[in-house]
């Protein structure tokens, strides 16, 4: 449908309306609704001025000045569900809630033309654009709680779920949070989105804890046009879809403004008053196709087409002015016609605003790094007395030397008595501990607040965390095993790691993600409980992903990222060797050698390890042995046979996979002119890859050998054997490489 026959359609229909006899604008503009004949005018004008916004992408486009077409025409009566709400309530818009988001913009007291401009500075790519900054179009505000989505389909349904879930938690736990302490979240999305797996993960885990009797102040709004690009949604199938335990369905004509405002009313009220979730149901229409470049005439008939014309919100609106005799039609055109040349005028000036200009101004918000801040709050510990409580007495530094296991297990202990808001959660973490008991004891020492239990869905977890992070929580979701990691990882590639970039650092993911990871397990699972797949991480923007090794460095990198996710706003995702948990020895049985005392707070900052530094073992002036994870044990046993037989080795442990430790790595090559990395990953898309490539940009001329593990899934028991990176294999390849 061409924006000309919608526009002629528009002012066409409104010519021929009568008008009926005038109402006090100040009582309802129809019988039976609540919508105020003022109100309905405002919101005719935020509709007015949506369309317009849609028909100068398509005019911005065709002139190569802008660079998105995927309107909100049909779908303007979301402005209905604006006003219903507070400008403090968090909203997650989906891409057609332009009327929405210009309601919302007033509602906060700015002039119309501000959200205007917002919007045609987001098509243009422009550089000054108040959200993106020209580096994508999205809806979205600091100062409108507009959390900006990318399109990725109903991604942030289970962030929705998790930024309601932390309107409550921050309450219950009396920490300061993002938004107001009644507040409830918003979150909109397609009727083809209700497919996706992400929202059924959202809508699932509402009912879920809905059903439990938890508070979850969240209002679902399902945008319903009937089509999705070019397949047709059933008829009945998003009511049926919709209804679920615990979440009140509530349904109206989206093209109907009065209709839709009551039913927005009556859902927000039940949310903000019950503190539980709502689905409203909007049916809508979607007018010129779903973006400019669609051509519905391939897979829809005209008389579709037409039926959906005929529903217009815009011309229903219209009338329901002109009938109640609020605006005559020749005003109403007037109108049209004179916002009409207005907001091309603004898009004309928006289509000459700087761009863009440099690879480093379009990373700049990716990952803010602020080292010296974190090296500041890393060493930060709870008072003596609240320590002396948390740990009942028993302090950890005044424990003999601990394993992975246990050291992580206290450091989590020591975090949660100095960060009241943060709260460590995932599958069986509660009362079991966790799988391998790393969380045990936790939630007996700081309560189900802090420390609880989730449904068994991953997108769900990861949800949550990254409701909580925006929310100004400091989430530590487990997944329990890196396998399983997969199954959830656009939360973090195309949610967590996005947001900051896409909100120029407005809006942050503060997160540590810890996950259970690689192989190595003697006598259980097969390749889903072993797994050594990092390749996904690593080629995500910004992402820190730290791997300790040893117990020492798993504490002393703990601290840091969550000092990073503080103040920085740093995704982290913690990698711990599940192999090395309950590890004591080194190299002979009964040596302790893998385990390590648990350093009290007054050392913290002298073994503070930043993001991005290495560890070396040894002085070695022959070989370098570069690794990380399992491999470092393996490495150093490795290394104590090739000493002995006359060979000068060191070890170094990357301890961080994103970003490499370049600078450690570099100098700990040329220190001996041969490095062998001894990679537990799959050979292709392996660290490794990542790790030679680094040595050969920096210029290192030296000899370079690697050893992984095979392009393989990880078969049961002692199979495994023949598919994971050995001792063995580091030691033949270290004689091959010294020749």
């Amino acid at each position: 449908m061409a924006r000309d026959t919608v526009e002629t359609h528009f002012t066409e229909t409104v010519s021929t309306l009568k008008a009926g006899p005038a109402r006090d604008p100040g009582l309802p503009v129809r019988e039976g609704t609540s919508l105020t004949g003022e109100r309905c005018r405002s919101l005719f004008r935020r509709q007015l001025e949506s369309r317009l916004l849609d028909i100068a992408a398509r005019w911005l486009r065709e002139r190569d000045e802008g660079y998105y077409t995927i309107g909100s025409a049909g779908h303007e009566g979301n402005a209905a569900v604006a006003a219903a709400l507070r400008p403090t309530d968090p909203a997650l818009l989906h891409y057609r809630s332009g009327a929405f988001y210009l309601a919302r913009s007033e509602q906060a007291g700015r002039v119309p033309e501000q959200g205007i401009r917002d919007v045609l500075m987001g098509l243009t790519a422009a550089r000054d654009e108040p959200i993106a900054g020209g580096r994508h179009k999205v809806f979205g505000h600091p100062d409108l709680a507009v959390i900006p989505q990318t399109s990725t389909i109903a991604s942030h349904l289970p962030r929705a779920v998790g930024v309601a879930f932390a309107i409550e938690r921050a309450r219950a736990l009396g920490v300061p949070g993002a938004w107001p302490s009644d507040a409830i979240a918003v979150c909109s999305f397609g009727d083809a989105s209700i497919n996706h797996a992400s929202a059924l993960s959202g809508l699932n885990t509402a009912a879920y804890a809905t059903y439990q009797g938890q508070a979850l102040p969240l209002l679902f709004v399902c945008e319903d046009n009937g089509i999705g690009i070019s397949v047709r949604t059933p008829k009945g199938w998003v009511e049926a879809a919709a209804r679920r335990p615990g979440i009140e369905y509530i349904a109206a004509d989206g093209c109907d403004l009065a209709a839709a405002y009551d039913a927005a009313v009556q859902a927000v009220q039940h949310v903000r008053e019950r503190r539980a979730p709502v689905f409203l149901h909007l049916s809508t229409v979607r007018l010129m196709g779903h973006a400019g470049s669609d051509v519905e005439s391939a897979y829809r008939t005209q008389r579709e087409i037409r039926a959906d014309l005929e529903r217009d919100p815009l011309v229903r609106t219209a009338a329901l002015l002109v009938e109640a005799g609020l605006i005559a039609p020749d005003k109403l055109l007037k109108a049209y016609e004179s916002d009409r040349e207005h907001v091309l005028r603004i898009a004309e000036e928006a289509a000459r605003s700087p761009r863009l200009s440099s690879a480093k101004e379009i990373m700049e918000p990716i990952a803010p790094r602020r080292p010296e801040l974190i090296a500041k709050i890393s060493p930060m510990a709870a008072p003596a007395a609240a320590r002396e409580k948390a740990f009942a007495g028993a302090l950890p530094e005044n424990d003999k030397p601990m394993t992975l296991s246990q050291a992580i297990n206290r450091t989590l202990a020591d975090a949660l008595a100095v960060y009241p808001e943060m709260t460590v959660f995932g599958e069986d973490v509660a009362k079991k501990g966790g799988v391998y008991g790393v969380t045990r004891g936790l939630q007996k020492r700081f309560g189900a607040g802090r420390v609880f239990d989730t449904l068994l869905d991953e997108q769900a977890v990861l949800g949550l965390a990254l409701g909580a992070g925006v929310s100004k929580l400091l989430p530590v979701p487990e997944i329990q095993y890196l396998a399983y990691l997969h199954n959830a990882l656009d939360q973090i590639r195309g949610e967590a790691a996005t947001l900051s970039f896409f909100s120029r650092g407005a809006y942050t993911n503060p997160m540590v993600v810890r996950v259970a990871s690689y192989a190595y397990q003697k006598g259980f699972g097969g390749h889903f409980h072993n797994d050594n797949a990092v390749a996904a991480l690593r080629d995500i923007p910004g992402l820190v992903i730290a791997s300790p090794a040893r117990p020492d460095d798993a504490s002393a990198m703990l601290r840091t990222c969550l000092a990073a996710a503080r103040t920085s706003g740093s995704v982290c995702v913690f990698l711990e060797p599940i192999a090395l948990y309950h590890t004591r020895d080194l190299f002979d049985p009964g040596d302790g050698g893998w385990l390590a005392p648990y350093a009290p707070p007054a050392r913290w900052a002298e073994t503070h390890v930043p993001i991005g530094r290495a560890r070396s073992y040894g002085d070695g002036r022959d070989l370098t042995i570069v690794t990380f994870g399992n491999g470092v044990r393996m490495s150093l046993r490795a290394a104590v046979r090739l000493t002995q037989e006359g060979y000068g080795c060191r070890v170094l442990d990357l301890r961080w996979l994103a970003p490499l430790p370049v600078e450690d790595l570099l100098r700990a090559a040329e220190l001996t002119g041969n490095v062998l990395i001894a990679d537990e990953t799959r050979h292709s898309g392996a660290v490794s890859e990542g790790i030679v490539a680094e040595l050969l940009d920096a210029g290192y001329t030296g000899a370079i050998g690697r050893v992984t593990s095979s392009d393989s899934f990880i078969p049961l028991g002692r199979a495994a054997e023949h598919v994971l990176l050995s001792e063995e294999e580091i030691e033949q390849a270290a004689r091959k490489l010294l020749g």
